[in-house]
């Protein structure tokens, strides 16, 4: 993650199902469901603002340390987040077991 993004809070909007970082009023965020020990992340957008400036990889790594601390399971459904787990293999261990693409990070 970029020193630029270290310090903005991660936000859990539960209106919108979503995960968010806001960057000079533009927005980074990760669409989720959750069940009762599982968060799945099912997209992963930026606003146009944002592209191609880091804030896609910031709100993933936020938010997988915001589900490591919860203690739940991750469901890497979103591509962007299923790539930074292979990129960042020591994320796996917070994947759930059961994932079915879990044999290929």
């Amino acid at each position: 993650m970029k020193d630029e993004y270290i310090n903005i809070p991660l936000y859990k909007n539960e209106g919108k199902k979503r995960f968010e970082i806001e960057i000079d009023g533009s927005f980074a965020f990760i669409n989720y469901e959750e069940k009762s020990n599982q968060i799945a992340l099912v997209h992963t957008e930026t606003e146009p603002a944002l592209a191609g400036k880091g804030a896609a990889a910031a709100v993933v790594e936020k938010t997988l340390n915001y589900i490591e601390a919860s203690g739940k399971m991750l469901l890497p459904f979103c591509p962007y987040v299923f790539a930074y787990i292979k990129r960042h293999p020591e994320w796996k261990r917070i994947v759930d077991k059961r994932f079915k693409g879990y044999d290929k990070l």
